[in-house]
């Protein structure tokens, strides 16, 4: 029979792939165009894209080296391995040589590669982001989630890393840690890295530090696990979240020297598939990397606006007797809607999915369940990214405030109103059940 004729065309397809999706992310942002374009009122708070510009010398980098045609070496341009090197040791205290960084088509991507040359379990706390579970799906890796507590952030505890791995202390095992954490923006503080990398130390574990939301910690006070256990510790980071830039697709790692196998597993897998980062862009990370006023105040006015934000919206929820903790960074809340748990399931909403469902159909927020992060799916949980806002015209605005004054409700409804009306437009959804 004919391949492209078969009844079931399923039946050739890799098992580990069968029954996947589209990342939960992209389809929420798929299917709210979809809305949008057909004239409905649509809250975007699925897709966790930065609302804000890319900074306008790096954009300005970009457009001096557009004529870069050449193919870059695999592990990355040495002029930006050198900047992410020097960049890591000024930000985070961690030092990295430029010879350990590797550069790829965003943070996702290298993620993907160093769970299929890494011949071990996969460790992730739940909740945690869509797709480190089902990359280790798509690889044939056993996934373990580690169970954690909304009365504590969400956090992954050194007491449960420690249970999981002490009945086999030799096995190998990657543990991701993701912080300030998507999807709620907890983050933790340097006594508890300290405490979790005590733990991996005496497991040997590799840890892979996803700090993409870093530079996105409000009091910008975030930490490197990697300043802890420093032997062990791979750190991810891009241009995505913190410079506005997700669609440039530029993602790096850098490895201690220790793991200089992974390493170059890994390049040799990139080699034969991705080759390499389109140059212009790795050109332009270079000025991305190295920092300088107008980054540092680009930085500086994003917090701001994401700070006065979450405060916002934590308080309108609570208001509406949702229990939310303040979160330390990122662009998320992860609220859990059980105080309303009887009136929904009088509306025949049981899930997550369901209740994720019915917000979208009748209040136009699109928003993601708490099953897309590993959480059960009669929790009544869900992620909101509060990013529906021109975050251009906001940083222009906040800019004119001084320093030390805070975001007023007026300059949230004034550049951020979509979000301003989307977390109260839930409430009053609730309040109606």
């Amino acid at each position: 029979m004919d391949p492209g004729t078969s009844k079931s065309p399923d039946v050739h397809l890799n098992l580990n792939v069968r029954g996947l999706g589209v990342s939960a992310t992209l389809g929420i942002n798929e299917r709210s165009n979809t809305l949008l374009s057909q004239g409905h009122q649509v809250y975007r708070l699925g897709l966790g894209q930065s609302p804000f510009p890319v900074p306008q010398v790096v954009e300005s980098a970009l457009q001096q080296n557009a004529w870069q045609k050449d193919y870059l070496p695999v592990m990355g341009l040495s002029e930006l391995r050198q900047a992410v090197s020097d960049y890591l040791g000024r930000n985070e205290g961690v030092a990295f040589t430029p010879d350990n960084v590797m550069v790829g088509p965003g943070s996702k991507e290298l993620m993907f590669i160093l769970q299929l040359v890494y011949y071990g379990d996969l460790v992730i706390p739940t909740p945690s982001w869509v797709s480190y579970a089902p990359q280790a799906r798509i690889v044939g890796r056993q996934v373990h989630w580690l169970p954690t507590r909304a009365d504590n952030g969400w956090k992954l505890t050194p007491e449960a890393l420690d249970q999981l791995c002490r009945p086999d202390p030799s096995r190998p095992r990657l543990v991701i840690l993701n912080y300030p954490a998507n999807p709620h923006g907890y983050s933790y503080s340097g006594d508890e890295l300290q405490a979790l990398a005590e733990v991996a130390r005496r497991y040997r574990l590799i840890l892979l530090s996803d700090e993409i939301y870093g530079e996105l910690d409000f009091q910008a006070t975030h930490q490197s696990i990697a300043r802890y256990y420093p032997e062990g510790t791979i750190v991810s980071t891009g241009l995505s979240k913190w410079c506005g830039a997700g669609g440039w697709r530029l993602g790096v790692f850098a490895f201690p020297s220790g793991l200089h196998w992974l390493r170059d597993a890994m390049a040799t897998v990139a080699s034969e598939t991705y080759t390499s980062v389109a140059a212009p862009i790795q050109h332009a990370a270079v000025r991305a990397f190295r920092g300088g006023v107008e980054l540092e105040q680009y930085l500086v006015c994003s917090r701001r606006i994401l700070h006065a934000l979450a405060d916002f919206q934590v308080r309108t929820l609570r208001d509406a007797d949702i229990e939310l903790d303040m979160p330390e960074g990122a662009f998320y809340l992860f609220p859990d809607l059980q105080p309303y748990r009887n009136a929904l399931q009088n509306r025949g909403i049981h899930t997550n999915v369901q209740l994720c469902e019915a917000l979208l159909e009748e209040t136009g927020l699109a928003t993601l369940p708490g099953q897309a992060f590993g959480r059960p799916e009669q929790e009544l949980t869900l992620r909101m990214a509060y990013v529906d806002f021109d975050g251009a015209r906001a940083l222009a605005a906040a800019d004119n405030y001084m320093p030390e004054t805070p975001l007023d409700e007026t300059f949230l409804r004034t550049y951020c109103l979509n979000c301003v009306t989307a977390t109260e437009r839930m409430v009053d959804w609730l309040r109606a059940l």
